[in-house]
């Protein structure tokens, strides 16, 4: 086969946060696959041909990227931030897996991208300084049960925790009940963000307790990325400007401590 299939993570928004990596790609591809809102932020040009697609189509959307580099096409299927984190790369090979043999051997790889998580940390401070993890509050692809299992399972470890998909009209009670279970492991007053958009014109963040955050639920989207602290995670305050907001590296009593001694 002569085709190429590449996915591509467009990070967050802004482009100069693409990396080189992914624009090259881009620049070479003929043609471009993915959710709709993702594939408008590829500029035309003359040979390349787009094939926008719906939100909840994601392994028939990674099938036809695949048979379009089975006919010999140069194939990126693009992402918001990074392909691997809940989003097209996982699809892709689910669709390969359960194809035909011959596309095994075609040429697949996976071009980082800044994932929201990231983004937003780096806008608060430093609040993924210790042990975190991610977990997507959707339920299209799993059970809620084995969403509640995982947060109770993460909250008694105390790690920061990164909600993705948070909120949708379909289900826009999730979040609430997630920030709830939090309550019964963390204090009230826990920082928690809710980043949205982040590196677009449309920016927004907000650093609230988790007694605030739970009030404030409602008010979140599926372009809000939810981040709840660990019993560590902290506030220097500033004034005439939001916290700095970060997590200690070390799990110790003083706050400047790290594991290797240093402050």
């Amino acid at each position: 086969m002569t085709g190429s299939l590449t996915i591509v993570g467009l990070g967050p928004g802004t482009p100069e946060w693409i990396t080189p990596a992914a624009q090259a790609t881009l620049d070479a591809a003929t043609d471009i696959v993915g959710y709709g809102p993702y594939v408008d932020r590829v500029p035309e040009r003359a040979g390349l041909t787009k094939h926008a697609s719906d939100n909840r189509v994601e392994v028939e959307r990674a099938s036809h990227a695949l048979r379009l580099a089975a006919e010999g096409r140069r194939v990126a299927v693009v992402s918001g931030g990074d392909p691997g984190v809940f989003a097209m790369a996982a699809a892709v090979f689910e669709a390969l897996e359960a194809g035909p043999a011959e596309w095994r051997s075609l040429p697949i790889t996976v071009e980082p991208g800044i994932t929201a998580m990231l983004a937003a940390a780096a806008r608060a401070g430093a609040p993924l300084g210790g042990d975190f993890c991610a977990i997507s509050l959707s339920d299209n692809l799993k059970p809620w049960e084995v969403v509640t299992a995982r947060l109770e399972a993460v909250l008694a470890a105390d790690l920061v925790i990164c909600l993705y998909n948070p909120i949708s009209k379909a289900r826009p009670w999730q979040l609430g009940k997630a920030l709830e279970l939090a309550a019964q492991h963390r204090e009230a007053t826990t920082p928690v963000l809710f980043a949205r958009a982040v590196g677009r014109p449309d920016e927004n963040l907000r650093i609230l307790t988790l007694a605030e955050a739970i009030v404030a639920a409602s008010t979140a989207d599926m372009a809000t990325l939810v981040m709840i602290g660990a019993s560590s995670t902290r506030l220097i305050a500033r004034e005439g400007a939001a916290p700095y907001v970060y997590t200690p590296r070390s799990v110790a009593k003083m706050p400047c401590a790290t594991s290797q001694g240093r402050t």
